[in-house]
């Protein structure tokens, strides 16, 4: 079985916004979209381990900000490559509204916003499924949204080459990171993305 098969799957990519209390936090998500039109929903897939994802399921409101071609790679870092649970990615953090929710949404590199409250939460192991009534939304920008192939060819930096002969390196699919050494331990953690060891490739100089 080829893993990489997965790859080829047509992903949107977007940052998934909530708020309890006086505590805001966002991450990156691939998994989005209108599941029915009248009414109006959509569904979102949230991994666990995210804490935008425990203030989800705790409010049962989010925002959907539906990145476009124009978004920077440092949004990507500041949403995806750290966590809510130990840092305010919105204290001064300026490419932020909030919308009639009183959630944020992004206003930079992203071409529309999506309110959304919770009517169904299923359990699927590592991700949680969030089917959810649409409340609001509003059209930012008329550049085009970002699937997850432009993200990996154009938008992520390409990492540095090794030159030493005969090297072996690991590379992260996901952000670039690239670990050092023959063999990439089985429970390796991304440092950078937090990806596992299965979203690593072997490249030998």
């Amino acid at each position: 079985m080829n893993n990489k098969a997965m790859y080829n799957l047509t992903y949107g990519l977007f940052v998934l916004t909530s708020r309890v209390g006086e505590k805001d936090s966002g991450c990156i998500i691939n998994t989005a979209g209108q599941v029915t039109s009248t009414p109006n929903r959509i569904s979102i897939a949230v991994n666990k381990a995210n804490f935008t994802h425990d203030l989800v399921k705790e409010s049962g409101k989010f925002n959907i900000s539906i990145l476009s071609e124009k978004a920077s790679f440092d949004t990507f870092k500041h949403f995806g490559f750290q966590s809510g649970r130990t840092v305010n990615k919105f204290e001064g953090y300026p490419a932020c509204k909030r919308s009639e929710n009183g959630l944020y949404y992004i206003t930079e590199g992203t071409n529309a916003y999506i309110s959304a409250t919770v009517e169904q939460a299923i359990d699927l192991g590592s991700h949680t499924l969030f089917i959810a009534a649409v409340d609001d939304m509003e059209v930012l920008a008329a550049d085009p949204s970002t699937t997850y192939s432009y993200y990996q060819s154009s938008i992520k930096p390409k990492p540095e080459q090794n030159t030493a002969k005969g090297k072996t390196t690991w590379r992260c699919t996901i952000c670039g990171y690239v670990y050092e050494g023959e063999e990439l331990p089985a429970d390796f953690i991304c440092p950078l993305c937090k990806h596992p060891a299965s979203d690593f490739e072997k490249v030998t100089a």
